[in-house]
């Protein structure tokens, strides 16, 4: 199995591609800029995306989406619970004072909470985590036999996502980070939105917001 994270875009969104060397079938997490430098690492492992995913609707996850698509192809899919804010992609520039020009496009698909994605040998489990959004939705996926969690804007190393930009409240993050993320073990290596990966047992005993 392939699995990659890396940034994209003036944010630095983590991005991550997950495949299946066997089949060439593949799940791009979060693809939300640099559309050529994900399709050439998708051309290099000889990759073709079932799915592209995204943990929320904040135009540094999903800007992209409708030329990735085309590029590269895949399902283009989110939480119906951020249709509404991925209806205002073009003015969420104005929230963090960038510029933001692209339109939403069509979607195609929902996730939903426990919705399993298979990409050949990959099974990419959806956790609906509401707070940074409404719709938030955490990723969990076995690698070389360990689980690990892509958590988007919704748990960072030492810190948790924003819910003043089209969120809901730090008590729904806090809730669902404690019911959908803190099962896992404490071993558990956990990719965020931006910056560090950590582990869940370092965020359940260190973090401020949850210890």
């Amino acid at each position: 199995m392939i699995a990659m994270h890396f940034p994209v875009g003036p944010l630095g969104c983590n991005c991550s591609i997950l495949g299946d060397e066997q089949t060439g079938e593949a799940i791009v997490v979060d693809g939300g800029d640099d559309v050529e430098r994900i399709a050439t690492i998708l051309d290099e492992h000889k990759l073709r995306p079932k799915y592209l995913v995204h943990t929320h609707a904040h135009f540094d996850h999903i800007g992209a989406l409708g030329v990735l698509r085309e590029r590269v192809g895949g399902e283009g899919l989110l939480h119906p619970g951020d249709r509404p804010l991925y209806a205002q992609l073009t003015e969420q520039g104005r929230w963090v004072g960038l510029p933001v020009t692209i339109a939403p496009t069509t979607l195609d698909g929902d996730l939903e909470d426990e919705l399993v994605l298979r990409a050949g040998a990959v099974s990419l489990t959806c956790l609906h985590t509401p707070g940074h959004t409404p719709g938030s939705t955490s990723f969990a996926v076995e690698v070389d036999g360990s689980p690990r969690i892509l958590s988007g804007d919704t748990l960072f190393r030492g810190s948790v996502g924003r819910w003043d930009l089209g969120g809901t409240s730090l008590e729904d993050i806090v809730d669902s980070i404690r019911t959908k993320l803190f099962p896992y073990a404490d071993d558990t290596v956990v990719i965020p939105g931006h910056g560090p990966a950590t582990t869940i047992g370092s965020e359940r005993t260190g973090n401020p917001y949850l210890a």
